[in-house]
């Protein structure tokens, strides 16, 4: 099955997880398994387990895992840890999350994540329950609006959404291209004429589709729970909802006492839980951004649990 995807940051990601031949591994987002592959290729006598919402996916990364000494299983990765228990697995030495939308998502025009090309409005990475054309019919302008503003940071989110819920009483948008010219008779002129006005509000859609930031949320504590001391959680954020969930939560593990400034002692007894490993986003490469115009947006931080 074809299933094109170009690994973002994937030198970065591998020596990030400062691979040890006989641990155990988690891509929770195994996509096209390029992350994957690279990782099951440096285990001697450990295992790889590779996570999947997607069916797709989770087809292509057991065809292109054969032979190593991987798992393939379909499941969110804010499940990670009733995944591992089910292969009787209790901890990892290091766990990769690569946020967002695949390569192959976008490209394949039926999916319905694309504003370039004219496909049912779907955007759902499981394949199944709420879709694009759910939410964008059924969900009142409040509903919506907050959406465009809070996920798509979408400052034309109003009239968008008003202008979604004014075309839906004559008949449901079925399409992303109908979707697509809504909102370009939404926004101004000049608008228009700087970039594709689109992205935002298919972004925001895309988010509450899938749930993506609660998702994530779940995922942050619990990959770092399931690791050993040592080992690393890396995590590839593409937009700065993510990024500022990624950073927040790793600050919050590497905080130590949260007593009163003005006690004269800790009473809390709290100690850091991790220590970054690098302190500033690692970012592609000049060398990656011309072949991969999509790691342009890409922001690799890497936590080790102590």
């Amino acid at each position: 099955m074809e299933f094109s995807h170009i690994s973002v940051l994937l030198n970065e990601c591998i020596e990030g997880l400062s691979i040890k031949p006989n641990g155990i591994y988690v891509d929770g987002t195994a996509g096209g398994a390029g992350h994957s592959v690279e990782i099951a290729k440096r285990l001697d006598k450990g295992r790889l387990i590779a996570i999947d919402r997607d069916p797709t996916a989770v087809e292509v990364a057991s065809e292109r895992l054969k032979g190593y000494n991987a798992a393939v299983v379909k499941a969110n990765y804010s499940e990670i840890d009733e995944v591992l228990k089910s292969l009787s697995i209790d901890k990892a030495d290091g766990v990769l999350l690569d946020l967002g939308v695949s390569s192959h998502q976008l490209d394949k025009a039926e999916r319905g994540f694309s504003y370039h090309n004219d496909a049912p409005l779907d955007m759902r990475m499981s394949c199944e329950g709420l879709s694009a054309r759910d939410v964008v019919n059924t969900y009142s302008y409040e509903e919506l609006s907050r959406i465009l503003f809070e996920y798509g940071e979408e400052k034309f989110s109003r009239s968008i959404a008003s202008a979604i819920v004014r075309t839906r009483e004559t008949k449901p948008i079925e399409t992303t291209l109908e979707l697509a010219e809504i909102i370009k008779a939404s926004v101004p002129q000049r608008v228009r004429r700087e970039k594709n006005p689109c992205k935002k509000t298919f972004q925001a859609i895309r988010i509450e589709v899938n749930s993506e930031l609660e998702h994530l949320s779940v995922a942050l504590d619990k990959a770092f729970d399931v690791l050993n001391s040592g080992g690393r959680l890396c995590v590839i954020s593409f937009h700065s909802l993510e990024d500022r969930l990624v950073k927040q939560r790793f600050a919050g593990f590497c905080k130590g006492c949260v007593c009163p400034p003005d006690f004269p002692q800790c009473v809390c007894g709290r100690k850091p839980k991790g220590k970054l490993v690098n302190r500033k986003p690692i970012l592609a490469s000049q060398g990656e951004l011309e072949v991969n115009n999509r790691s342009r947006s890409a922001k690799l931080r890497i936590i080790e649990k102590i």
